[in-house]
């Protein structure tokens, strides 16, 4: 139910209320400006190495993009879809200027070729084949004859020549990828050059993090040796507070004596006649199709139904009751239903599958199909007999040999009621009992059918009530969002969170809000609050309400974080494990500088482990995790040898080679090369333009206009 619509049909004791209300959307700011960017629209909603992408054309891309993508995007998906293909676009066509790639008609018609244009009814022959001179006809065509059609392609025609464009030059930078013998020999000899060892692990974890004290300067300069992980977008932090228009327990209590009390028959006195009249209720009802379109949210559902096809809840309990007999009110999500038994069939529903040889000519048959009628019998009957056979499996069978679309589900047809099939489909099916394998011949070609379950079906008349939130719930949520909003707003920033809790309201914060985000946790798509929270004028501990979806948010903003390096506070979390990690390890070896392995691990309490068959490209040890350094190092010692203290990343090893073992000989190494060079040139579409990308000068302006 609308909030405005039950905001109109309020008593006037409401004005009061929305007194208050008016009241404390003016201290919020509703009647201020609206402009949440803050500050001038210019025409472009981006930059790129200082060439601008236009709003107009923008706009028009995002329109094309919405008819492509259909009502499953939302307006800022379809923003950020777009923005993400201009962005690349216009760098790779910046690097496509700088060298000169382009591509002349041919070389457009040999993109089409290899693409899935070439699959297009238009451009192909007789034999069903792609033709140029028929793609340049069918062309010219639409030019002349139909001007929708060739404004379409026109539009597919840019993508055309930019995805030629973008595999001409991909193609350039993967003619100079490749990989020598001697790269494939090492590369072989890292995965199969393997190590034994002995180690002794003593892991950071033995020290409490409370015994390492961290400064904030040491943080800082943690973070200024490390900048690249420490980079951070745009973002904000909110808080929130949900008032959802639900029904109360009492709502629910009303709607469900309201569908109770239409189980049985009124009386009701007609001024007309001067006399009362017997109103049959869902028990007794005659046309239970005009009694549930007047009293019902639902329809009555001539179509019988299985039991899958029955609301779970009470899917058990309606199969086993006889026609005529009733069961209710029962909850079923949000609503309160009465179900009534209409009818019944046993084995109403016959779930079938089926081997179709079919023969040339016969209806919806392949054109490929050249066997004869006769051929096909003769194969059906042969196929009847196999299926028939002891230990015969009917889904090898239809899935091997059959001729129908359900082929590559080993024939399967599902559940069907009567009359769906074909008639001697149909009457083989429901006339013979389950397990029955035989042979019919139909319009569509010869079927070896077998019968796998049947099912009882019921036709079921339901009178539902939705369970909806009274005007009084919603006046009483209106009321509570109100005074809340005030309480906070009259409060101290910081007192958001024991205000609610003072009310027993749940504060569900959400942090490192994107600038072009929509989705917020618990609330959905709330693109104006991600808006209201990046506006410049919006203050962190400014709270505002916002109508969402069922109810009200009143929503606080509680930090905001620059593009850039991030702040000691903000990094904190990540940074701190590491300089503890890094002060961990130099108590560790300080402790035992010249220890041998024996009292390495005797003086810290641990044990001496075994790992075997370690190698550099698989450096994960058993019981300690991916350690490649350790197992690197590993690597350099000889035979019987012992290593120093590591810093690894679980802790501070010490290892003794036990066995080293080289990798078998191989004659050739160019099957390793290549695979080397395969993997080399299948990273080089992406990690080229995220390369080209990350040193890209990007303004992004999007929202300013979205």
């Amino acid at each position: 139910m609308a909030i405005l619509e039950n905001i109109r049909k309020r008593t006037t004791i409401l004005i009061l209320i929305i007194g208050l209300a008016l009241f404390a959307f003016v201290i919020s700011g509703v009647f201020s400006s609206n402009n949440f960017a803050g500050g001038k629209m210019g025409s472009e909603v981006a930059e790129i190495n200082g060439e601008s992408i236009s709003i107009d054309e923008f706009r028009k891309e995002v329109e094309t993009a919405s008819r492509r993508y259909g009502p499953n995007f939302s307006s800022t998906q379809l923003v950020n879809t777009v923005y993400d293909q201009e962005v690349r676009k216009a760098i790779l066509n910046q690097q496509f200027e700088d060298l000169g790639i382009d591509v002349e008609s041919d070389q457009i018609i040999e993109f089409v070729k290899t693409s899935g244009y070439a699959q297009i009814p238009d451009f192909l022959d007789e034999n069903g084949i792609f033709n140029e001179e028929v793609f340049k006809s069918a062309i010219a065509d639409w030019r002349a004859n139909d001007p929708l059609r060739y404004d379409a392609w026109l539009q597919d025609e840019k993508s055309i020549i930019q995805a030629a464009k973008e595999r001409m030059y991909f193609n350039l930078i993967k003619g100079g990828v490749g990989a020598t013998l001697a790269e494939g020999k090492f590369d072989y000899e890292l995965a199969n050059k393997k190590v034994d060892i002995q180690y002794v692990r003593v892991p950071y974890t033995s020290i409490p993090d409370s015994t390492v004290q961290v400064s904030k300067d040491e943080i800082q300069s943690y973070i200024s040796k490390h900048q690249d992980q420490f980079q951070q977008e745009k973002a904000r932090d909110v808080r929130f507070v949900y008032f959802e228009e639900k029904a109360s327990s009492e709502d629910e209590t009303a709607v469900k004596d309201a569908i109770t009390a239409l189980l049985s028959d009124t009386v009701e006195y007609s001024e007309e006649k001067d006399a009362t009249d017997t109103i049959p209720g869902f028990r007794n009802t005659k046309e239970m199709a005009i009694f549930l379109d007047r009293n019902s949210d639902t329809k009555f559902d001539t179509i019988y139904k299985a039991k899958n096809d029955l609301p779970s809840v009470a899917a058990d309990t309606l199969m086993s009751m006889g026609v005529g007999e009733i069961y209710g009110p029962y909850k079923d999500g949000d609503f309160y239903r009465v179900s009534k038994i209409m009818d019944k069939k046993i084995n109403g529903s016959v779930k079938a599958s089926h081997i179709l040889i079919t023969w040339e000519g016969a209806e919806r048959a392949n054109p490929s199909i050249t066997r004869t009628k006769d051929e096909a019998e003769a194969r059906a009957k042969e196929l009847l007999a196999d299926a028939k056979k002891e230990g015969a499996v009917f889904t090898t069978l239809a899935r091997d040999n059959s001729d129908g679309p359900s082929a590559p589900r080993g024939g399967d047809l599902g559940y069907f009621q009567e009359g769906v099939m074909a008639d001697e489909f149909n009457d083989f099916c429901f006339g013979n009992p389950t397990g029955t394998i035989g042979l019919i011949e139909t319009q569509f070609g010869y079927h070896v059918i077998k019968i796998d379950d049947k099912q009882d079906v019921v036709q079921v008349a339901t009178l539902s009530r939705e369970i909806e939130p009274s005007e009084e719930t919603i006046n009483t949520l209106f009321t509570d969002a109100t005074k809340f909003e005030m309480s906070t707003l009259d409060a101290e920033p910081e007192n958001f969170g024991d205000i609610a809790r003072e009310s027993s309201y749940t504060v569900r914060p959400v942090n490192k809000i994107k600038e072009m985000e929509e989705n917020l946790p618990g609330l959905g798509s709330q693109r104006s609050i991600v808006q209201w929270a990046f506006n410049d004028e919006t203050s962190v501990g400014d709270i505002r309400r916002f109508n969402v979806n069922n109810g009200y948010a009143i929503v606080q903003l509680t930090k905001k974080y620059k593009k850039g390096l991030m702040t000691p506070e903000d990094a904190s979390a990540t940074a701190l494990p590491e300089i503890r990690k890094e002060r961990k390890a130099e108590q560790i070896k300080l402790a035992n500088q010249g220890k041998a392995m024996d009292a390495f691990a005797s003086d810290n309490n641990v044990s001496i482990s075994s790992a075997t068959a370690l190698s550099i490209k698989a450096p994960t040890i058993p019981g300690a995790g991916r350690e490649p350094l350790v197992v690197g190092r590993a690597f350099t010692l000889d035979q019987d040898q012992t290593s120093g203290l590591i810093e690894g990343v679980t802790g501070v090893f010490m290892v003794k080679v036990i066995k080293k073992e080289a990798a078998p000989g191989v004659d050739n190494f160019s099957t390793y090369a290549n695979s080397l060079r395969t993997s080399a040139a299948n990273r080089v579409n992406g990690a080229v333009y995220n390369a080209l990308k990350d040193k890209a000068e990007i303004e992004d302006k999007r929202a300013t206009f979205y």
